[in-house]
C-alpha cells in the first residue's frame, strides 16, 4: 500500500508541546536527531515512522510518559492546518468526521478513522491503513485531540460511554481521567471511542458554509494530487482494513462509499485485474494473520473480529488459503520461534 508520509507541519504540535513543558525546543532537536530546517518547508513530508519516533523521543526529552495524550489535550484546529479549517466550519459533527476521514491523507497518510452506530451509540475507530500498529503516544494524540475537538466544534461537554487501547495499560492510569472523564480499557482488539450517537447531528458553533467551500477546495486538490496515482484496489482495501473490526463492508456499502455503482466498480476492478472477492480475501486473511500471531485472541474471537457467521466458517476459510487451520497455523509459529533461539 503506498504511503505519502505526513505533513513535516505535524511536527509543530510537537514543539509546541515541548515549549509549553518549559524545554527548548533547540535542544530537544538536537536529543532527537531531527533538522529543525525541515520545518521551513512548508509543503514538505516525512516518513510516518519519523513521526512516530520524534513522539516517542518527545516523550523521553521531557520525561513525560504520556506526551502523546498530553499533546492532544492541547490541540487547536489551526494545528490540523486546512483540514482543521473544513472541519470547523462544516455544519455537523457528523460532516466535521467525514471531512477527517476524506482529507486527513493531507496531514497523516495511513492514520485514519471511521465511525459506526450501534444502537444508542457511535464508536470511532482510529486505525492504520496498512499493517502494523501506532505507537502508544501517536494512538493517544489522535484520540485525546479528536475527543477536544469534537468537543469544541459543538460546543458541548461530551460524555464517553467508553474508550479502548490496543496497547497495554501503563503503570498509572490516572492521567486519562482528566482527559476523557473516564479511564481506557487497554489491550484490546482496537482503539475505539464510544460516545451517543447524537453527538453525530450536533451543530458546529463555526459553521460557515461559505468559508468551508473555500477550504474544501484547497483541501480537495491537495489530496487529488497525493492520491491520484493511487489505484481504486488499493483505496479498496485501504477502505475495508478501516471498516474491520467494526464492520466487514458489503460491495454495495463499498460502492455507495466510492460514490458509484456495484456494476461500474466491479468493471474497473477487472480492469485492474482484480475482484472484490479477491480484495476482501486479501484484507481478511492478512488480518487473520496479524491476529493469531497473538496469542491473547482465541480463534472464536478472531472469527468474530473478522466478521465470519461462526467459528467453523473461518477455520474453513482459514485453511482454504494456507492449507492449515488457524490452530495449526499457530502451532507452526511456535515451532518457528522455538527453532530460532
Amino acid at each position: 500500500m503506498k504511503s505519502h508520509g505526513v505533513a513535516v507541519s505535524m511536527v509543530y504540535p510537537i514543539m509546541k508541546s515541548i515549549v509549553h513543558k518549559g524545554f527548548e525546543t533547540d535542544r530537544y532537536c538536537s536529543y532527537a536527531s531531527f533538522d529543525a530546517s525541515l520545518l521551513q518547508d512548508v509543503e514538505g513530508r516525512i516518513a510516518g515512522e519519523e513521526l512516530e519516533r520524534l513522539m516517542i523521543a518527545a516523550a523521553d526529552f521531557t520525561q513525560d510518559d504520556y506526551f502523546g495524550l498530553h499533546q492532544g489535550a492541547m490541540t487547536e484546529f489551526v494545528d490540523l492546518g486546512i483540514l482543521g479549517y473544513v472541519m470547523m466550519h462544516s455544519n455537523t459533527i457528523a460532516d466535521s468526521l467525514a471531512a477527517y476521514q476524506r482529507y486527513n491523507v493531507i496531514l497523516c497518510s495511513g492514520f485514519n478513522l471511521s465511525w459506526e452506530v450501534m444502537g444508542d451509540e457511535v464508536a470511532i475507530r482510529l486505525y492504520l491503513e496498512h499493517p502494523g500498529k501506532m505507537s502508544r503516544h501517536c494512538v493517544e494524540d489522535m484520540a485525546s485531540s479528536l475527543y477536544r475537538l469534537i468537543g469544541r466544534l459543538s460546543n458541548r461537554r461530551i460524555p464517553l460511554y467508553g474508550i479502548t487501547f490496543e496497547h497495554e495499560a501503563p503503570p498509572n492510569i490516572a492521567p486519562y481521567l482528566p482527559v476523557f472523564g473516564i479511564a481506557p480499557q487497554f489491550g484490546s482488539t482496537s482503539n475505539v471511542i464510544r460516545m451517543g450517537k447524537e453527538i453525530l447531528d450536533y451543530s458546529i458553533l463555526y459553521s460557515d458554509a461559505r468559508l468551508r467551500s473555500v477550504f474544501e477546495a484547497i483541501a480537495e486538490e491537495t489530496r487529488i494530487e497525493l492520491t491520484e496515482d493511487s489505484v481504486l484496489s488499493e483505496q479498496i482495501v485501504q477502505w475495508m482494513r478501516r471498516s474491520m473490526p467494526v464492520f466487514f463492508p458489503s460491495l454495495q456499502q463499498t460502492a455507495e462509499s466510492f460514490g458509484t455503482s456495484t456494476r461500474t466498480l466491479q468493471s474497473k476492478l477487472k480492469e485492474e485485474k482484480t475482484t472484490f472477492n479477491d480484495l476482501s480475501t486479501l484484507v481478511r486473511k492478512e488480518m487473520a494473520i496479524g491476529y493469531l500471531k497473538k496469542r491473547e485472541y482465541s480463534v472464536g474471537e478472531i472469527a468474530y473480529a473478522l466478521h465470519f457467521s461462526e467459528p467453523s466458517a473461518f477455520q474453513n476459510a482459514f485453511k482454504k488459503w494456507t492449507g492449515l487451520t488457524p490452530r495449526q497455523y499457530r502451532t507452526a509459529l511456535s515451532q518457528e520461534q522455538t527453532s530460532k533461539k
